[in-house]
């Protein structure tokens, strides 16, 4: 196998890449053996027939493809190995010659690896990021959880107040005639809820139990009902039943009902440090993430479509990946949203374009500052992955290979150089 390099505009280069005749003599001959069992002739049984005489009758071609199929792949990866340039897409193939008897030439266009003009990544300025938690936050998380712990408890005494949980009958009128699904029974309804058109629920407050109510609306003029849209509507409805939302006190017993503290003291102090974590840990993320940007904005590279193209399509395989851990495949997903792989290959492309040259500015800071990884810090997250993956650490390194251990110590580098930018940066 040879390879000639030509490069071309915008980081892109075709790979031209030879396989010796007697390979592709082979690959016509698998493919022969192959096929002919599909094959029939006159006077031969189905599976017989000579080579020679397919070719006659059909053109020598007829093997060529599969053929073509057969020696692209490893010759591709053969020619990666001896490829000097970091290649950053997938290839778009092309047969330049395939005849049996001479060498197989075909050519791959690839993406290069785009180099970097690093601008400031050391003493990045980026606002200021609060971490305090506030006592109003504290307040809302715990009302949360008596919101998730509140009794609903029928009501007989009063009539309809904002908030209640009711159950109607009700039926609609247009001009005094009764339109086609506008009338329910037994319906669960609470109001304040915004599930009714606007108008509806506010005029249920102050209806009693068993007492018909009439309501006034008029259908919002985009109403999906062609007929109804813009019309005045009368409801006749009647409250069969009211709840109210009982919440607990809140007082020890409820601290320790939803807790394992005793006192509501010491429940209010683990909310506060349960959220403070999560407040340090999504600013965290957040610093991050404005570094990065503000070190792309200040940087200059050019980045190849078949580059981005191939990331697309990465990032929609680990969705695809991902909606499958529940149950779901793509095409599935694709009924539920209405949408489609190209309306889903071109959302993520946004996303896909960051990530490249976060990437991008990552590694040339780690080349820039000579950060390394140690074989401690790759030890480390072999560990992590066989907790993860439930495998023993030797089955993980087995798997992954020197080139995954090449990996795994680049990762390990950018993480660090994200460390290393970020304690750098300074906030305005």
């Amino acid at each position: 196998m040879s390879l000639q390099v030509e490069k071309l505009e915008k980081n892109m280069a075709k790979l031209t890449i030879e396989v010796p005749a007697k390979e592709l003599d082979k690959a016509i001959e698998k493919a022969y053996q192959k096929q002919k069992g599909q094959i029939s002739m006159p006077g031969f049984r189905k599976g017989k027939v000579p080579r020679p005489m397919i070719e006659k009758m059909y053109g020598k071609e007829i093997f060529y493809e599969e053929a073509a199929n057969d020696l692209i792949p490893q010759a591709y990866e053969e020619a990666l190995e001896d490829c000097t340039e970091e290649i950053v897409s997938s290839p778009k193939i092309e047969v330049s010659r395939i005849e049996a008897g001479e060498p197989f030439v075909f050519t791959a266009v690839v993406a290069l690896k785009p180099a970097v003009k690093l601008g400031k990544y050391k003493g990045v300025k980026i606002a200021k990021i609060e971490n305090t938690v506030t006592e109003e936050e504290v307040t809302e998380a715990i009302n949360k959880e008596r919101e998730a712990n509140a009794r609903n408890i029928a009501v007989e005494d009063r009539p309809v107040k904002d908030g209640d949980m009711t159950v109607i009958d009700f039926e609609g009128f247009v001009d005094d005639v009764a339109f086609e699904g506008g009338k329910g029974e037994d319906y669960a309804l609470t109001i304040g809820s915004g599930t009714f058109i606007p108008g509806f629920e506010e005029q249920l407050i102050g209806a009693k139990i068993g007492e018909e109510t009439e309501v006034n609306v008029t259908f919002p003029e985009q109403y999906q009902a062609e007929e109804l849209a813009g019309k005045a509507a009368v409801f006749r409805c009647t409250v069969k039943e009211i709840k109210e939302k009982a919440l607990p006190e809140l007082d020890d017993e409820f601290a320790g009902e939803v807790s394992e503290f005793d006192t509501l003291a010491e429940y209010k102090a683990d909310v506060l440090d349960k959220l403070t974590k999560e407040r340090e840990k999504s600013n965290k993320e957040a610093k991050e993430e404005a570094v990065i940007d503000a070190i792309i904005a200040d940087s200059e590279m050019d980045i190849p479509d078949a580059m981005t193209e191939t990331q697309q399509r990465q990032m929609v395989e680990e969705f695809a990946q991902r909606i499958q851990m529940q149950g779901l495949n793509l095409e599935q997903y694709y009924q539920f949203t209405g949408g489609s792989y190209e309306q889903l290959i071109e959302q993520v492309r946004p996303q896909a374009d960051k990530r490249i040259r976060s990437r991008l500015v990552l590694e040339a800071v780690v080349t820039a500052e000579k950060i390394t990884a140690n074989e401690e810090e790759y030890e480390e997250e072999i560990a992590k992955m066989a907790e993860a993956y439930r495998m023993e650490a030797d089955k993980v390194k087995e798997m992954l290979g020197e080139q995954g251990k090449k990996q795994v110590m680049e990762d390990v580098a950018i993480k660090k150089a994200v460390d290393f930018v970020i304690e750098n940066a300074k906030e305005k």
